[in-house]
Formats: structure tokens, sequence, C-alpha cells
């Protein structure tokens, strides 16, 4: 297939490209200098998609773009890139495949669990309701502009993103420092919900979707075991042979990021019942056996 692919220097998406070496890809990037010396010079590269009429020639296209949502402090400036990287570039390509006479028969479009926004230990699935705020809004508008490419020709798949485990990036490369030194632990009671995944099955959960045309709408991406802050924490320096014992108040964590830190003190529980029913088969169902993999 011929794949158009955004976000591909990203955590996910420098893995997303070294998995789909059997396709044609092309790359749309705003420094192409730089992805070519991360990618390879191997691929095609696009800088923007102003100068295109349509995407009659692409066979799928895949939208990982994004700042990075925990990066900086939260403010209203970059509230306002975190939205716009996401919202600009998923609209653009609605458009094009709109515009286009044969398009894209599969749209894949990445999200988050944020979508749910805060929740209590009650688990959550794709036919749950969301609390209001700000990662539920940003998730809101990134799936709305993306199921504005749903047609007959054209099949949308929204995948809400959990926290993704994998070697060299993403949360577990922020936690481990703390943790070897033995200075890790649970944040405030531990009890919010951490829904994770492991790099190989969001890269699988992604193939899949990819290729089973008789799959569209929303998919959690999300390991089928769920854990509590607590239990994260405590395998995770079971793994490394370390305590971790040392509790972070939420206080400490508030004045230090602001609002941000609500995506370390609340949580939710959340279960993967439509990848699961598709028929995905998890290759990483339990935390001590992911975290295992990745830290060896």
């Amino acid at each position: 297939m011929k794949i158009l692919i955004t976000g591909a220097t990203g955590f996910v998406g420098k893995q997303l490209v070294k998995s789909l070496t059997t396709h044609q890809l092309i790359i749309l990037t705003r420094n192409v200098s730089d992805a070519k010396h991360i990618l390879g010079s191997h691929h095609e590269y696009w800088q923007t998609l102003t100068d295109k009429p349509n995407l009659n020639d692409i066979d799928a296209v895949i939208n990982l773009a994004g700042e990075p949502i925990v990066s900086k402090r939260w403010t209203n400036k970059q509230k306002k890139l975190i939205s716009e990287s996401r919202c600009d570039i998923t609209a653009a390509l609605t458009q094009l495949i709109s515009k286009s006479t044969t398009p894209p028969h599969t749209f894949i479009s990445a999200s988050a669990i944020g979508y749910y926004g805060r929740q209590d230990k009650t688990p959550v699935d794709e036919s749950s309701g969301f609390h209001a705020e700000f990662s539920h809004d940003i998730c809101q508008q990134w799936e709305d502009l993306a199921l504005q490419a749903q047609s007959q020709q054209t099949r949308v798949c929204i995948t809400r993103i959990g926290i993704v485990l994998g070697k060299k990036g993403g949360a577990l490369a922020k936690m481990l420092p703390p943790f070897k030194l033995g200075l890790g632990g649970p944040i405030g009671n531990g009890e919010q919900g951490m829904s994770w995944i492991h790099m190989d099955d969001l890269l699988g959960l992604i193939n899949y979707l990819l290729n089973h045309n008789d799959l569209q709408g929303v998919f959690n991406a999300t390991a089928p075991n769920p854990v509590s802050n607590e239990e994260f924490s405590q395998t995770l320096g079971k793994v490394l042979n370390r305590p971790a014992k040392i509790t972070t108040p939420p206080l400490a964590l508030r004045l230090a990021m602001g609002e941000m830190s609500q995506l370390l003190t609340e949580g939710q529980f959340v279960f993967p019942t439509r990848a699961l029913a598709a028929g995905y088969e998890f290759i990483y169902t339990d935390i001590e056996t992911a975290l295992n993999n990745i830290v060896s």
C-alpha cells in the first residue's frame, strides 16, 4: 500500500515506520532533512499539504501528528499549540480526502484516553461517558474532524491511545531515572488508574486496523488489564529490583506542573472492548511482563 503518515518522527511514529517497511511510505514533516536523518532517505517526503489538490493516489493515511501534551506547562499559549497541532493537520487531511475522487480507503487517526477525562474506579470503554475538561475537549475536536472523512469510500478508525510503554522514549523514559535510584513510588494515594499499552501492541493494533477493511469507529488502544498507579509503581520497582515507596504529594505536582499535573493525579481504568471484539490478540496483557520486556 501507499501510506501517508504524519507524526512519523515522534516516539510512536518512528517505530510505526519501521513496522511498515513492506509498504510505500510518504512522510509529512516540517523538517525533511531531520526526518530523513531519523527515518532514512528511501521514503518519499512532503513538507506541506497546501499544494496537494487531493489524495487520489494514496491508499491509506495514518495521522499521529501533535505537540506532546506533557512537554510544557499548560499556559494558554501552550494549550492553543496542543490544539492547533492536532486539529489543523487533521482538518487538512479530511478536506483533501473529501476532495478526492478515489480517496484513501482507510484513515487511521490518533486520539487519546484523555477523551474520557478524570474517572473513578469504574471500568471505562468506548461506550462510556466523559468528564468535561481540557484533555476531553482537545480529543473531542480532534476526533470530530477525523470522523468527517468517513464515507462509503473511506473508513475512519480512531485510536484512543493510553500510556505507551516502550524503549528510549515516552512516559517510561521519564519514570526510570528516579526508580532506578530507588526514589520512585506512587503519586498521592496511588488509586488512580493507569491505562497502558506496550509499543508492540499499539503498532500491532494499528496494523490490524489497517488490514481489516470491515473495522471503523473508535478503538481504545490500551492493554486489557489497566492497573492503579500504586500497582504500576510497585511492579516497576520489582522489575528494577529497587524499592518504590516514596510517595509524591499531589500538591507538589500541582505547584510544579499546574493544571497539567491532573494527568498524573487523576486517571481512568480503560478497557479495549472493541479491539478485543474485533479479534485483536494482545501480546502483552499484564504490566509485569510488559515492563520486564522493556527494561531487561
